[in-house]
Order: structure tokens, then C-alpha cells, then sequence
């Protein structure tokens, strides 16, 4: 399918061809839903812990003798039924990393580059280079082009400028092709593409 290019002066600078087995295929989002699980959970620290009976200080001597207080048996202040007691199956440090194949981390990324291009929010930019660094500046033609929630994927190398002059916006993300994922993807509402990426990404997942 043809896809008009443009500079990012919102000038015209040709079209380019995108390819149907990357840019074409039906929506998935069961997939994209496992893809987007799989990388919020590999984020995850897994650090939360509590203490169980071994791990709480104190509580060697039993409380009170075994009868004839008319109390509730007790043999430790550390056991569970008391305030500062150990937490039975507490969380413990885990990982919360688990397998998917690599076959639909695949499929589940060109499904969801299919599905922008299918919802009109994919834009190709002739090359995403500025000749100055600052914020401000950037931030206007962005506004100009309309783009406040944006997910901008260049080539394999970033454009040190551009790279800088982003950092700060909100809204506004910046990835080498190689970065490029699901989750970035699809919390963006717009998705651009520089011509160096869809060379390279097509190349990766055809």
C-alpha cells in the first residue's frame, strides 16, 4: 500500500510503498493484550516482602503459662494472631518474568503497527533531523502538526538533536527502530514513522 511521506514542516516529500505482511494485517487484540501482559510483568522489581514467624525480632518467652489464665493459648508474641506478628503467605522477592514465544511477540508487533496504519494514525517523515536542540522550538511544530500524545521511531540511529529537544515534551517518545514495542505503540495516539525505520522494521519482520 502507498502512504504519503512528509518533512516535519508538514511539507509533502513523496510516498512510499509499506509492506502487507508488516502494515496490513487484521487487528489482533488478544494478542497485543499477552504482548503488552508480558512486558508490564518483566517491568515488574518483584522486591515486596514481608516477615515471616523466623523473621520477627523478639517474642523467644511464651506470654502467659498454658492454663488457668482463661486466656487463649499462646506460645510466641511473634505468631500472626498478634499486632507486629509475622504474615502468613506474605509476598515474597520473585520475578514476575514468564516465557511467550518469540512467533507472537512478532505477530503481535506488526498487528499493532496494521492496526495504526488501519485507524489513519500512522504518519511517514521524510527524516526527523533539527538543527537546534531546544525544547521550545520543537514543541511548535509539534503543536503545528497536531501531535500531543506521539510515539516517533526513527532508524537505527537517533538524531542527537531531535533526541534532546524531545526529552522534555510529555507526551512525545522517542525510539530506534530496534526499540520499537507493543506497549509504546499503543499507549501513543499517534505513531510516526521516519523512513529509515520502515525500511528497517520491515526488514526484521517480514
Amino acid at each position: 500500500m502507498k502512504v504519503a511521506v512528509k518533512t516535519l514542516d508538514d511539507a509533502a516529500a513523496g510516498d512510499i510503498d509499506l509492506a502487507d505482511e508488516v502494515f496490513g494485517l487484521p487487528a489482533r487484540p488478544d494478542l497485543i493484550a499477552r504482548v503488552i501482559r508480558w512486558q508490564l510483568a518483566k517491568r515488574r522489581q518483584g522486591t515486596h516482602d514481608t516477615k515471616e514467624i523466623g523473621e520477627i525480632s523478639g517474642g523467644g518467652k511464651k506470654p502467659w503459662r498454658q492454663k488457668g489464665t482463661g486466656r487463649a493459648r499462646q506460645g510466641s508474641t511473634r505468631s500472626p494472631q498478634w499486632r507486629h506478628g509475622a504474615v502468613i503467605f506474605g509476598p515474597t522477592p520473585r520475578s514476575h518474568e514468564f516465557d511467550l514465544p518469540k512467533g507472537i511477540r512478532k505477530l503481535a508487533l506488526k498487528t499493532a503497527l496494521s492496526a495504526k496504519q488501519k485507524e489513519g494514525r500512522l504518519v511517514v517523515l521524510d527524516a526527523v533531523a533539527v538543527q537546534s536542540a531546544k525544547t521550545k522550538d520543537l514543541a511548535k511544530q509539534l503543536g503545528k502538526l497536531g501531535w500531543s500524545s506521539v510515539l516517533v521511531i526513527d532508524g537505527p540511529e537517533l538524531d542527537v538533536n531531535f533526541q534532546r529537544a524531545a526529552r522534555n515534551i510529555p507526551g512525545v517518545d522517542v525510539l530506534p527502530q530496534q526499540g520499537a514495542n507493543v506497549y509504546d505503540i499503543v499507549r501513543r495516539d499517534t505513531l510516526v514513522l521516519t523512513r529509515a525505520a520502515i525500511t528497517a522494521l520491515e526488514a526484521r519482520l517480514k
